[in-house]
């Protein structure tokens, strides 16, 4: 030991060293160490030499290295039904030794027996009166293991002794389900038809463990307790449903807003345990609700890294890309709205500022248009009324039986117009089609007939100048030939 901790202490000088003085520091280390053994060595053969065969027998007996090295009853239960030796089994369980004692992995003998299919070791733990239906840490059973292995005759002193045939394990499997030899198929079959057990009783023992956990979470709802209370190992209900599969769980501890990243002593999340153990529901349900599949462990492995069956694995790459995919999505979203919001209030005042000019320009120009043809008339008319003739073709103001009221004021209220030439148009066309659509509805029968008459005696008066008759110029008739330079 204080070798080690010399050379612990060593270290930092060692790094700052360069290769050949590495080089032979280690060198006289092992020529040290090397001394080292020797003297152990000769202080050995020394201390040996002068003694017999027994002193040092009585030496290791009395001594401090003379100590014996015993095991545990359950140690050496499994060690010689390992090795097959029915006596040394029976010898043990005579000896009061408990035919149930397991390792770390809660395998019983009868459970090796099975695997081995070692008949006598078997009769020999049964006659002891061991559990036929004990189950090691992942919930097998020695049927399980008998039915896996194909051992059909130890299948049936297991089912004659009470053995469970609805007994499920960690992975949900009963134990004709892991059976693969037809003879041992049949037999398991048979019993279960000897037994009376259907479809509908399998389907029922199989939703058994997810209906308890179901009452354990209704339980604890009404109770207002914690649903991520750590458990084994620090695992919460949705770690175990997420393993189990129990899908109908899951969602009701989801509902309830059950932690989705809390994690187990060894940093494995409920995605971890699901990826595991292959619940290909649950890794989608996980995933829905936010599940990170990038998370790793106290051993830096994702979901990815546990998973080991491959269609698993595909599951995980496939919800790893729609991952992608939705948050590539959303971030596209989110800057187009972004940009949106930012250009929405200078863009929308321009182009209102835009239409509001066009518009006013419009009025403007109409307007124009509209105080010019009224001058015109005025300026063709000297001293009648601007209003006598309508542009638009329409009677004259003048005979409109309203008289002065027609033209003196407007029939929206507008100021009233001068009557010796300084008429003010209207400002606008709609105005002026109000005045024309008025004069036409408040026009006089016998009104306009004197009109017609009054008009008539003016044309009679002043006749219109005749029309201009316009002829074709008359052609001239050919003449004889004549000498261009009067030579001819």
């Amino acid at each position: 030991m204080a070798e080690h901790r010399e050379l612990v202490a060593e270290m930092p000088a060692l790094a700052r060293l360069g290769i050949p003085d590495r080089m032979r520091q280690a060198r006289e280390r092992r020529a040290q160490q090397l001394r080292s053994w020797a003297r152990a060595q000769r202080e050995f053969q020394a201390s040996g030499s002068g003694s017999g065969s027994d002193g040092k027998r009585g030496k290791r007996k009395s001594g401090a290295h003379g100590k014996r090295v015993t095991f545990p009853d359950g140690v050496r239960l499994l060690e010689a039904a390992a090795r097959r030796d029915a006596d040394e089994v029976r010898q043990f369980l005579a000896a009061g030794i408990s035919p149930d004692l397991c390792n770390e992995d809660g395998l019983t003998a009868l459970h090796q027996s099975c695997i081995d299919g070692c008949a006598p070791v078997l009769r020999a733990l049964l006659e002891a009166g061991a559990s036929v239906n004990a189950a090691d840490s992942e919930r097998w059973t020695p049927l399980h293991a008998a039915a896996t292995c194909g051992h059909c005759g130890l299948a049936m002193s297991l089912i004659q002794s009470g053995a469970d045939l609805l007994a499920l394990n960690a992975d949900g499997n009963m134990p004709y389900d892991l059976c693969e030899d037809e003879a041992t198929l049949d037999c398991l079959e048979s019993a279960m038809a000897a037994q009376g057990i259907t479809q509908e009783k399998i389907e029922e023992a199989r939703a058994a463990p997810e209906r308890r956990m179901l009452e354990e979470i209704r339980s604890l709802l009404d109770a207002g307790e914690d649903l991520d209370a750590p458990r084994g190992h620090g695992a919460t209900l949705l770690h175990v449903a997420a393993a189990n599969g129990y899908l109908e769980a899951a969602e009701l501890l989801l509902e309830h807003r059950a932690g989705i990243a809390v994690r187990d002593w060894d940093g494995w999340e409920p995605l971890h345990a699901a990826a595991c153990w292959g619940q290909l529901p649950l890794l989608e349900l996980l995933v829905a609700h936010g599940a990170d599949l990038n998370s790793k462990t106290d051993l830096d492995e994702t979901p990815l890294d546990v998973s080991a069956d491959e269609r698993t694995r595909s599951k995980l790459l496939e919800l790893r890309h729609k991952r992608a995919a939705v948050m590539k999505s959303q971030e596209k979203h989110k800057s187009q709205l972004q940009r949106r919001a930012s250009s929405t209030g200078s863009r929308g005042k321009v182009v209102r500022r835009a239409s509001l000019s066009e518009r006013s320009h419009l009025y403007r120009r109409e307007h124009e248009r509209e105080a010019l043809v009224w001058q015109r008339r005025g300026s063709l008319e000297p001293g009648s009324d601007p209003m006598g003739s309508d542009p638009m073709g329409s009677d004259p103001m003048g005979s409109d039986p309203m008289g002065s009221d027609a033209m003196g004021s407007d029939p929206m209220g507008s100021e009233p117009s001068q009557p010796n030439g300084d008429f003010t148009p209207p400002h606008t066309l709609a105005e002026l089609k109000r005045i024309r659509a008025a004069s036409k509805g408040q026009r006089d029968p016998d009104r306009d007939r004197d009109r017609d008459q009054d008009q008539d005696r003016d044309r009679d008066r002043d006749p219109e100048p005749p029309l201009l008759k316009l002829t074709a110029p008359m052609e001239e008739a050919p003449g004889g030939k004549r000498r261009c330079c009067q030579v001819m």
